[in-house]
């Protein structure tokens, strides 16, 4: 008990059992006692739960006896009782501290229209760390840390709502109906006469000859419902001249024509000066409105004195070559450069096409580079690779390294190398130190402190306008040196677990590797695990009543070659420029005779960029009154994604919802003859833009606003409600409504729904099934993707309404607008654990 622990502090037995568990240690060569041992060692954790047992406990030297004494047992898997108990009073006794920036505020401030919430970030808001911030854990959960993979899915237990008359859905507005008359423009396709219908000129049927070839060979492979099923699905229908050589030769390249090369094969060449032109004029077009949006921006400097890169651009005079101040080329000579190098086979990418979107986007920072890996694209890696085993014991190995640093500071160099900041206080470029950088779209790293050599801690930025959410990180790395593991450490995770965990590595970019013919983002890194670390927020800071707890993600990379640029990323990044680019490619690309497709601006965001709404259905057969009728009277399914910007995951998935619906795919043929799709393809983007994890500038989380969003603060939100409004009120309710997204502890793709009577059946609720009746069709749509589509688990799906989740688009969807389809869906970050992409055996 902590009267016991305080007692035996005061009696002074700390000291003594430390002693006496040092004796036992050095005297127990045989290790036959190791339950005393372990039973001294339980005492003096009983004992240090309490503040005056940790301060005595570090006083009496106990860190570094017991960090001394264990270091004799790691070999010995029979020690490992004793290695977990100290590990645990080791992790409890590390002195509390604060993270090491000026403020836990974002670095980026945005001043809200009329509102006072949020406040510019000052300067020592932090604090000193005082010891009522910081209470006692009790017992310390290590062994969680490892074992309870699914923390997040016992949520739903406690806060299910089960007051019945809260679970029925009750249509109400939240807005004057006069304004739901605004958003009948953004529904062109109920009042589109189709005159281009009546007659066809030469030309057009021309034109619809050429699409139909481009289309019939599409410039990737697009799988279809029963491909999937095949083990070898991403081999299939594809020919040899597509695929080259064997795919697990390390120089193999896939020469897929992109939609460039192939609109210069099928195409005239003055379509696409066309194009190019058209990309232009967007440019000029966005000018025109607002002279701030454009800007100038610059490709992130390649490495001009590596030996590779001299190789490379100047094979003849590679000797002469000497570098620019600041190591910098011209912008233009190197767009230039890299243009002509560039072999177009990256699909529904180009390279003129992003740096015209990028120009027009409004960033906190303003940003003036541009990330390599989002200009230059990328392509898949052209096999599969097996989830990570994790490495025994490498969490304890960490943590003792952690400790090492407080008793063995000797050889702990605290340069800061780069400071989002206080850039002045950065030391970048210096000898043997890597150099980092993050100040371009989606980019998120706040601080890096090179620890030791190889070793660096780093920091994440924090959402705009915001003291928490640590998770999406994006930066580019470079000057590092070949075949040395670099270990890096990002010291401010949130998250209580990570999928990091249970086999997910982070990505890595490799700028000489693009520029060899291999642009991928590929799983890296190695020892990696999360685990709770000893920095903590003081409560004043945190604006919390209890100092929060961070968390450190681990991990050691190899860098394939010396002198690169790499890029590292927690997922697959996707920017906002990228979408925007994608969508013109598509709608260039798409089949315009049958192909109905209408990109219109939802609203402008609250950082001023615009959030694209995409109509997508197949054109009516003819002008005849009954296909135009068939055509009007189609259901709706509306999508939408990226609501969280650190869900990159789930822009890759509407990236193929996409690409699949303006396909020539017979089933995106009959999906569009059948349905009208409202798609908001990023609900999220000054969030995406800016590097946020999981809020929008108005530091809000935009997936908790669908209650009552605010038309100033989250404008997405609100227009997006609003057209579902309208689309209800003319009796035209979506027939399926999805928000895609990702989760970061669960493997696999699922769905969350909506139910009544299993929320009140999981709650323990008596159901009278003669007064609450429901139709079961929620569960249909999840039962034929669990039998179509090898990713998705129907095992995972819940379909329970909670009372945290109230203002989510999910429940209020489903309440307000009476859409009994009403889905979340999420998709993993770390593979799948079962099926078709299983790709090796269940982790351990």
């Amino acid at each position: 008990s902590e009267s016991n622990s305080r007692r035996a502090v005061n009696r002074g037995y700390l000291g003594g059992l430390l002693r006496l568990y040092q004796d036992w240690h050095q005297n127990d060569v045989s290790n036959n006692y190791i339950h005393i041992r372990r039973g001294l060692l339980l005492c003096l954790k009983h004992i240090t739960n309490i503040q005056l047992g940790r301060e005595t406990f570090l006083g009496s030297r106990g860190m570094e006896i017991l960090f001394t004494s264990v270091q004799d047992c790691l070999s010995c898997r029979n020690l490992d009782p004793i290695v977990t108990t100290v590990i645990q009073i080791l992790r409890k006794c590390y002195p509390k501290e604060s993270l090491p920036v000026a403020t836990v505020r974002s670095s980026y401030f945005f001043p809200l229209p009329g509102n006072a919430k949020a406040e510019p970030p000052c300067e020592g808001s932090e604090g000193k760390w005082l010891k009522g911030d910081y209470e006692s854990d009790g017992e310390e959960e290590a062994e969680k840390d490892l074992d309870n993979e699914d923390v997040e899915s016992k949520e739903e237990d406690y806060d299910l709502e089960t007051d019945v008359n809260k679970l029925r859905s009750r249509p109400v507005l939240d807005r004057p109906e006069e304004e739901l008359g605004q958003y009948e423009a953004m529904c062109p396709e109920l009042s589109h006469n189709f005159q281009e219908l009546e007659s066809e000129s030469e030309e057009e049927k021309r034109l619809e000859d050429r699409t139909e070839s481009l289309l019939s060979t599409p410039s990737h492979f697009i799988p279809s419902a029963t491909s999937l099923k095949h083990p070898n699905y991403r081999w299939r229908n594809q020919s040899v001249i597509e695929m080259g050589p064997d795919p697990r030769k390390k120089d193999f390249k896939v020469p897929l024509q992109s939609w460039t090369k192939k609109e210069k094969c099928k195409w005239d060449p003055i379509n696409e000066k066309r194009h190019i032109v058209e990309a232009t004029q967007d440019v000029d077009s966005c000018e025109e409105e607002d002279p701030a949006r454009s800007h100038a921006l610059t490709l992130r400097p390649l490495p001009k004195e590596a030996a590779w890169y001299k190789k490379m651009f100047y094979p003849e005079c590679e000797a002469s070559i000497n570098a620019s101040p600041g190591g910098r080329l011209e912008s233009s000579d190197i767009v230039t450069n890299l243009l002509e190098k560039h072999q177009g086979d990256i699909p529904f990418h180009s390279p003129r096409f992003y740096v015209a979107k990028a120009k027009c986007v409004k960033s906190i920072p303003d940003y003036k580079d541009l990330a390599f890996p989002d200009f230059w694209g990328h392509q898949p890696p052209p096999y599969s690779k097996p989830i990570l085993e994790r490495k025994y014991g490498v969490q304890r190995d960490k943590v003792l390294d952690d400790v090492r640093r407080l008793i063995q500071p000797g050889d702990v160099i605290g340069r800061t190398v780069f400071d989002l900041d206080e850039p002045s206080h950065s030391s970048p470029g210096a000898p043997g130190c890597l150099t980092f950088f993050s100040k371009f779209e989606s980019g998120n790293l706040r601080k890096a402190i090179q620890v030791r050599e190889f070793e660096y801690d780093l920091i994440m930025n924090v959402d705009v306008n915001s003291n928490q959410h640590h998770q999406w990180f994006y930066f580019e790395v470079r000057d590092m040196k070949l075949a040395l593991p670099y270990r890096f450490n990002i010291i401010n995770c949130e998250k209580l677990n990570s999928q990091f965990n249970y086999g997910m590595q982070l990505v890595m970019y490799s700028v000489k590797e693009a520029l060899q013919g291999r642009p991928r983002w590929l799983r890296a890194g190695h020892d990696i695990c999360y685990y709770k670390n000893h920095y903590r927020c003081s409560a004043a800071a945190g604006g919390g009543m209890r100092g929060k707890c961070y968390y450190t993600l681990t991990f050691s990379i190899k860098f394939p070659h010396k002198d690169d640029v790499c890029y590292l990323a927690y997922h697959y990044p996707y920017t906002y420029s990228t979408m925007m680019s994608h969508l013109d490619i598509l709608e260039q690309n798409r089949n315009p005779k049958k192909v109905y497709w209408r990109q219109q601006t939802l609203c402008q965001t609250l950082g001023g960029n615009p959030c694209p709404l995409l109509t997508i259905t197949a054109m009516p057969d003819s002008k005849k009154r009954d296909d135009l009728e068939q055509f009007y009277n189609r259901p709706y399914v509306f999508l939408m994604a990226r609501v969280h910007p650190g869900e990159s995951n789930a822009s890759w998935v509407m990236k193929g919802t996409l690409e699949f619906l303006v396909s020539s795919d017979p089933i995106a043929d009959l999906l569009r003859k059948c349905f009208i799709f409202k798609i908001v393809p990023m609900l999220n983007p000054d969030g995406v833009i800016n590097g946020n994890h999981r809020c929008s500038l108005s530091g809000d989380d935009l997936n908790r606003q669908w209650l009552t969003p605010n038309s100033q603060l989250h404008p997405t939100i609100y227009h997006a409600k609003g057209l579902l409004y309208y689309l209800r009120s003319i009796g035209r309710a979506p027939l399926v409504f999805c928000d895609y997204h990702g989760h970061s502890q669960k493997k696999n793709v699922f769905v969350y729904g909506c139910s009544i009577k299993e929320t009140l059946w999981q709650a323990g609720c008596v159901v009278d099934t003669a007064v609450i009746t429901e139709d079961v069709g929620y569960r249909t749509l999840p039962k034929i993707l669990d039998e179509v589509a090898p990713a998705f688990v129907m095992n995972s799906c819940s379909f329970l309404v909670e009372k945290s989740r109230e203002s989510t688009a999910r429940v209020v969807v489903w309440k307000e607008m009476g859409v009994l389809r009403s889905y979340t869906m999420e998709s993993t970050y770390c593979g799948c654990s079962h099926g078709l992409y299983k790709v090796s055996k269940s982790f351990k």
